[in-house]
């Protein structure tokens, strides 16, 4: 089973893309999906729940 896609938005060129390549990234308890750029080298996070990041691990 492959992972949820999930919709990010890239603060630097102001656009929603969506992406199935990301990781699950546990900061100071809040848990975040993190994924590349597609108009850079800079990664953009979203935050996901608890639920989302143990199922999509």
């Amino acid at each position: 089973m492959g992972k949820e896609q999930l919709e990010f938005y890239d603060v630097k060129s102001k656009k929603k893309f969506k992406a199935t390549d990301y990781r699950i990234v546990n900061k100071g308890g809040r848990m975040f999906a993190v994924t590349k750029s597609q108009s850079g080298t800079h990664e953009c996070w979203r935050v996901v729940s608890k639920d989302f990041a143990a199922k999509n691990k």
